[in-house]
């Protein structure tokens, strides 16, 4: 067993009993109390980031971090705070834009209205127990709730807004997830380097009374934060 492997081994026991969120030693902290130098911590840390025991949040550091389960199957709400707070998550989104502006041909046509149609199109960032998880963009109709943006100040959850504005029952049409390479706009969100492996989570939500099609959602998620679950079939 080489020096790093067993840094590894004794760091990677340490960080299981640690609460998600936890700072990690810095690479000079881990040299210096293993007696090795900066490559080896270096590489000793990066061993851990690649088997997602931590997380590098660009500009912040290196923290613990539990990974959760995002469930997608038939018969579940579309919510993203639903399904993981369903996993013990504690799930929060900060809005960066919410603006109306015209539906552009691919999203109107998912949305089965016009081209052109007034819409919103809703940036956010998500969190999940307090650190950088998801960044994505929503579009649906403005005239399915006009007052969007001041809904948005006092309730988070768009499935919630949807249910109660509306009078919908949000629920899944489709769902493509493909692991990518995270783009410029995403990667500050997520809090990683562009270029870095992430989930893409495309969706389309319709009601499920009237089938009409509500909400179209892009969203990136980091791999060390969300296991994606696909239940395609009965147990």
């Amino acid at each position: 067993m080489t020096r790093s492997t067993e840094i590894v081994r004794v760091l990677a026991e340490e960080l299981t009993r640690l609460p998600p969120g936890t700072r990690v030693a810095s690479e000079a902290e881990v040299g210096q109390r293993f007696g090795v130098g900066r490559a080896a911590a270096r590489a000793a840390l990066a061993e851990l980031e690649r088997r997602m025991l931590v997380s590098r949040i660009q500009g912040q550091g290196t923290f613990t971090r539990r990974r959760v389960d995002y469930l997608v199957a038939p018969g579940r709400a579309p919510s993203w705070s639903r399904t993981l707070r369903a996993v013990g998550a504690e799930p929060r989104a900060v809005v960066l834009a919410c603006d109306e502006v015209p539906l552009p041909d691919d999203v109107a046509a998912a949305l089965e209205t016009a081209p052109g149609t007034a819409g919103f199109r809703l940036v956010r960032r998500s969190f999940i127990d307090g650190m950088p998880a998801a960044w994505g963009v929503e579009w649906l109709a403005a005239a399915l709730v006009p007052e969007l943006p001041a809904a948005l100040r006092h309730e988070e959850s768009l499935d919630t807004i949807l249910r109660q504005s509306a009078r919908v029952v949000p629920e899944r049409a489709w769902t493509r997830a493909s692991m990518e390479s995270v783009p410029d706009d995403a990667s500050a969100g997520l809090g990683c380097r562009p270029g870095d492996p992430a989930w893409l989570i495309a969706s389309l939500a319709r009601d499920g009374v009237g089938g009409r099609p509500l909400l179209s959602t892009e969203r990136w998620v980091r791999a060390d934060a969300v296991r994606v679950v696909l239940e395609l079939g009965e147990a």
